[in-house]
C-alpha cells in the first residue's frame, strides 16, 4: 500500500469502479488522499480518505476476495492512528449486502440510513439493480480508531 501522489484523472477508471454518478464524482476526485494498492506494476485498488471518511474505495474484480480491500482499510486505519486516532465513517449502497458485509468484516457498525439518496436528483441513473435489490437508500457505517500511544 503507498500513498498515490499523481494525477489523479490517471486513477479515474478505478473510481468509477465504485461511484456510479459522474457528476459526484467529478466532485469529490480531487479531495483527500489516495492510497493505491499495486501488484506487479499494476494498480489493483484504491481508497479514497477524505478528512476521517472513506470516500470512495474499489479493487479490480479479479482481485475481490483476495484481501487487498482489508489491506487498503488498514493502511487508512494506520494513517488515522498516526495522526491521533478518530471515528471513520464509510457510506455504502443498502442494496449492496457485499459491501455491507465488508465492512463489518473491517469492524465497521452500523451509524444510520440516509433514505432515496441513489436517485436521479444525486446524479444517479433510476433502476439501478444490485443482488435483484433496487439501489435506494445509503448506509452509512462508522469505526472507532484508536491513536497511537
Amino acid at each position: 500500500m503507498e500513498l498515490y501522489d499523481g494525477d489523479r484523472v490517471g486513477l479515474r477508471w478505478s473510481f468509477e469502479l465504485a461511484e456510479d454518478s459522474a457528476e459526484l464524482l467529478d466532485g469529490y476526485l480531487y479531495q483527500g488522499r489516495v492510497l493505491v494498492a499495486v501488484d506487479g506494476g499494476r494498480t489493483v485498488g484504491h481508497l479514497q480518505l477524505v478528512g476521517l471518511e472513506v470516500k470512495n474505495m474499489a479493487v479490480v474484480p479479479e482481485r475481490r476476495g483476495t484481501g487487498v480491500g482489508a489491506a487498503l482499510v488498514e493502511a487508512a486505519a494506520a494513517l488515522v492512528r498516526e495522526e491521533g486516532g478518530g471515528t471513520v465513517l464509510v457510506a455504502t449502497g443498502a442494496a449492496d449486502v457485499g459491501n455491507l458485509r465488508f465492512y463489518q468484516r473491517q469492524g465497521f457498525r452500523f451509524r444510520s440510513v440516509e433514505r432515496d439518496f441513489f436517485t436521479p436528483a444525486n446524479g444517479y441513473p433510476a433502476g439501478i439493480m444490485v443482488d435483484g435489490i433496487e439501489l435506494l437508500d445509503q448506509v452509512w457505517l462508522d469505526r472507532v480508531i484508536q491513536p497511537d500511544r
